[in-house]
């Protein structure tokens, strides 16, 4: 009777197992989200209006026309992030948003304390609503842990988030 503690198919050394280079990248270097409460929003409304006047005054002053964030830790993960990461943001306990990333950079704070810019395009995407309790700063998101674009999800599109929040739980939707 084969017992896998007592026995093994092969005897030696490990074989170390290689991958061709662009599967090997792809594992090592997969996107990689970030989650952020999105305090004093009401609903994705409310933080795109807040997004659309930030990005107003950034174009005034010359700058690119993305919504900048500003958060005092950098993510170590910046690479995975930038391989087509996103911020989800969480409104009143649910994650309702997302904004995709495209750059990450250092910068200092009028207080002098260094800190992470993390540009984003200026439109949240509405995402399938998940409840999320409060935390502080940012936290990673996994891809497999991210809900789906609302887009992808057959009808619901009109109703309140609480809602859709509740029909997913109890399975009817």
């Amino acid at each position: 009777m084969f017992s896998p503690r007592k026995e093994s198919f092969r005897s030696g050394p490990p074989v170390k197992l290689r991958l061709p280079l662009a599967v090997s990248a792809y594992i090592r270097f997969m996107s990689l989200h970030l989650q952020k409460l999105s305090v004093g929003s009401e609903s994705i409304e409310t933080l795109a209006d807040w997004q659309r006047r930030a990005v107003s005054r950034r174009m005034a002053g010359g700058l690119s026309p993305y919504h900048e964030h500003v958060t005092r830790m950098f993510p170590r993960r910046k690479d995975e992030i930038l391989d087509g990461g996103s911020i989800y943001w969480v409104i009143k306990g649910i994650i309702q948003c997302r904004n995709r990333i495209v750059a990450l950079d250092n910068v200092v704070r009028r207080d002098g304390i260094k800190a992470c810019s993390i540009l984003m395009e200026p439109r949240p995407i509405p995402v399938v609503p998940i409840p999320k309790r409060p935390f502080q700063g940012w936290r990673y998101l996994k891809v497999e842990d991210a809900p789906d674009d609302l887009e992808c999800v057959t009808g619901g599109q009109a109703l309140p988030p609480e809602l859709r929040t509740r029909l997913l739980n109890l399975g009817a939707w």
